[in-house]
């Protein structure tokens, strides 16, 4: 059985092949409504939280551009980076395909982490607070003062000798009066 190929040059093959789509999202219909829910969710949470875009993408290892992308719906939020924002925006999974009140969604109890090994002391230099404080002790000009807040910090960290050190009674010095 021989096939006629007569008319099938590769401009009308392009022009053939073209009405036959795959499967899968239209391109120009816009970003798919789930993905527009589960965006307006995570930048609801975000928002109630007061975090900024940027600093929920350092949470997440993501650029402020990327969080915008999955806000807006734009890009599709993978199984593993929902897992790890319902993490860092403490809600669970659900919440953001749930239509639930925001304002009554339950934290996750005690959450799926296993409890930190006592060993494990994540790097302090990656802590904002860390580096919160670390910019307020520098804004500091005066080094007389800064230096007395040196010693204070010292002194509160040498005090501490676990973690029921923060419950026990604060011991008061006598003030020594000069004359």
């Amino acid at each position: 059985m021989r096939y006629d190929c007569r008319g099938f040059t590769p401009r009308a093959f392009m022009a053939r092949s073209r009405t036959f789509q795959q499967p899968g999202r239209d391109k120009g219909l816009g970003p798919d409504p789930i993905d527009v829910q589960v965006g307006s969710r995570v930048r609801l949470r975000r928002n109630m939280l007061g975090l900024s875009q940027e600093k929920l993408g350092d949470a997440l290892g993501l650029t402020f551009q990327q969080v915008q992308k999955y806000e807006r719906g734009a890009n599709r939020v993978s199984a593993s980076r929902l897992y790890q924002l319902s993490r860092v925006l403490d809600v669970p999974v659900r919440f953001f395909y749930d239509q639930t009140d925001p304002v009554r969604a339950p934290a996750i109890p005690g959450g799926f982490a296993e409890p930190p090994a006592a060993s494990y002391q994540p790097d302090p230099l990656r802590n904002p607070e860390t580096l919160e404080l670390i910019d307020a002790y520098f804004a500091i000009g005066d080094p007389g003062v800064r230096q007395r807040l040196y010693q204070l910090a010292k002194a509160l960290g040498s005090e501490v000798d676990g973690p029921d050190a923060g419950a026990a009674a604060p011991r008061r010095r006598r003030r020594q009066h000069r004359a």
